[in-house]
């Protein structure tokens, strides 16, 4: 049953309260409406989640920890979930409505001057620290879930990633790999355990870098690469940066969690205090003018990120990358020698001849194909302890002959040892 529809058994308003607008964004589980309360005027964004699509993805408890959060943080730099209602087939979640755009849109336009960053950046530390006193970790924290209503006061949003104290298992940790790849923790890559708090601390370094610098730290072509200058906490501050703001990044980038700044740590650093935060109520959401149709758009990034892939999953099983050579990856916790003798038995049962080393296998036909005889390779990346990428790619041969190589036989063979989109989403239980 449609939105309109459940609108018509309330007299065209839903449960007799919110009339809704045109469509700001929308994702594969959800739409979100601008909606009006007819009672007191004010404008919402309703997210309208298909329980169906929900419960047949497997994310109904992933979807009851997003409300609990919202339900728990209360602050003026945090999206306000202002009520949820239900229906046989929708979840109804009326939210604070956010006019002014992401931060990205305002990032992307180059690097910012200190105090303009500075002021953000206090903001959102503000927000970070409240959610850990209240037992809250975001996990995807980036400049695309952060708002900025008309005044310019920033509001952290999306918490479909986040995780709650009670999630922590008995070592005291977190266990479940999510966030989105440029933004996300060492600690978080290694599938060992990490602690919320300070996986957020790095995610608000990554931030404050993009802010001061326009471009990311850890930014590589190569997602390998990438997560190998990740994991060792290498990057360059550009020259316009102030001795200030380079410790104070140094010190949130660092890659060993035990010693990386602490949120309170960073609002007794100089340069976070050099102009103090405007002071804020702790107020309900503003109330606009009503401009009820105007053009402001808004998106559905947690649900984009779960459904989409658009967080922490280098591929569902695997990525095909449309270039030059056809090429697949996929990322897996297997020990090396695992991956090896998986390749092994298939290429065997197919006629290849395979020559391999701890990081390398090749694997060549012994009959010559439509073109010539088919080579393959396989490259096997420690990115960190516990963490593989392989990638696959065809050396020599027929294209189709290899496509169809590795979408018969080879995929299915490997099934078992791919990190899955699953664990990667964040969708897994931390329990």
């Amino acid at each position: 049953m449609g939105v309109r529809s459940e609108e018509k058994k309330c007299g065209g308003v839903l449960h007799g309260k919110y009339e809704f607008g045109r469509l700001l964004g929308y994702g594969t589980f959800a739409k979100v409406y601008l909606a009006r309360n007819v009672r007191t005027g004010r404008n919402s964004a309703m997210k309208v989640v298909d329980k169906e699509k929900v419960i047949r993805a497997g994310m109904m408890e992933q979807m009851k920890r997003e409300i609990s959060v919202m339900r728990m943080v209360h602050h003026p730099n945090v999206v306000e979930l202002h009520e949820v209602m239900a229906s046989k087939s929708k979840i109804y979640l009326a939210m604070e409505f956010v006019r002014g755009g992401e931060l990205f849109a305002r990032a992307s336009r180059g690097p910012m001057r200190e105090d303009s960053a500075r002021n953000y950046f206090q903001q959102l530390i503000s927000a970070v620290d409240f959610c850990h006193s209240r037992g809250v970790y975001h996990r995807d924290l980036k400049p695309e879930n952060l708002l900025l209503d008309v005044e310019g006061n920033l509001k952290v949003a999306d918490f479909g990633l986040s995780a709650l104290s009670d999630h922590l298992r008995q070592d005291g940790l977190l266990h479940t790999a999510c966030g989105t790849p440029a933004y996300v923790a060492p600690e978080v890559i290694g599938r060992k355990g990490y602690d919320g708090a300070k996986a957020d601390v790095w995610s608000c370094g990554v931030i404050l870098f993009v802010l001061l610098a326009g471009y990311l730290p850890f930014h590589d072509t190569n997602v390998i690469s990438m997560y190998r200058k990740i994991h060792r906490g290498d990057f360059k501050c550009p020259p316009w940066l102030s001795p200030e703001s380079r410790r104070l990044i140094t010190r949130m980038l660092d890659p060993n969690p035990s010693t990386r700044i602490s949120t309170e740590q960073i609002m007794d650093s100089s340069w976070f205090n050099k102009s103090a935060p405007r002071k804020k109520t702790m107020a309900t959401a503003k109330e606009y003018p009503p401009e009820f149709e105007s053009n402001e758009t808004e998106t559905l990034n947690a649900f984009h990120i779960i459904s989409l892939s658009e967080g922490f999953d280098l591929s569902p099983l695997f990525e095909e990358k449309k270039m030059e050579r056809e090429e697949l990856r996929f990322a897996t916790t297997m020990p090396a020698n695992s991956v090896v003798s998986k390749i092994e038995e298939v290429a065997k049962t197919k006629d290849f001849a395979v020559k391999k080393t701890e990081t390398c296998v090749r694997l060549v036909r012994a009959e010559s194909g439509r073109k010539e005889r088919l080579e393959i390779a396989v490259d096997i990346f420690t990115v960190a302890p516990s963490f593989l990428v392989v990638e696959v790619k065809i050396c020599v041969g027929d294209t189709v002959e290899y496509s169809q190589f590795c979408r018969k036989h080879l995929r299915p063979a490997l099934k078992d040892v791919v990190w899955s989109s699953a664990t990667a989403g964040g969708v897994e239980s931390e329990n």
